[in-house]
């Protein structure tokens, strides 16, 4: 695949999505489904690595790159991940002049709901490659769990849910 197609293909994901994650399904839809360039792993392998990198959500989009054109590939992503900050800038001047307006406020809305059936539906392939057993399954829910009635940060579920990993993993 050409660094030009990489980039276009990485920036239309980037552009579509409206936070770093829900760019997940055209990803995997463009590069795992339809070009068979990356597999799930590897996209599982660099939403893992873009969680645990310091930055914004979408950093993982570096590491897909990465995956498919070494390290031209990796700044192939990271320009597609630095294109829409440099288009935000004049739409957000419009958008902000307009925001106490109830079709704006709808909008941003809707965007923020399709956002959300974007990100559940790219987590289903994702689930279906990292849940491989019970443990898995269990750390997961328990995660979630410790999420939802703790509104701790997310780094305590990754750090606990690491420390359950291995010991599972040792023992």
């Amino acid at each position: 695949m050409s660094l030009l197609v990489l980039y276009l293909l990485l920036t239309k994901a980037t552009l579509t999505s409206f936070s770093g994650a829900t760019s997940i399904p055209v990803i995997q839809h463009d590069l795992v489904q339809t070009r068979h360039v990356l597999t799930d792993r590897q996209l599982n392998a660099a939403v893992a690595a873009g969680q645990t990198a310091p930055g914004p959500n979408g950093l993982y989009v570096v590491s897909v790159g990465y995956f498919i054109g070494g390290v031209a590939g990796g700044f192939a992503g990271l320009v597609a991940v630095m294109t829409p900050a440099f288009l935000i800038i004049p739409m957000l001047q419009y958008l902000g002049r307009r925001a106490d307006r109830p079709v704006v406020r709808s909008a941003i809305h809707a965007v923020m709901f399709s956002a959300a059936g974007l990100l559940v539906s790219a987590m289903a392939p994702l689930a279906r490659e990292a849940l491989t057993g019970m443990a898995t399954i269990g750390i997961a829910a328990g995660s979630f769990v410790f999420l939802v009635l703790t509104k701790r940060s997310t780094v305590w579920a990754i750090v606990g849910a690491a420390i359950i990993g291995l010991a599972l993993h040792l023992h």
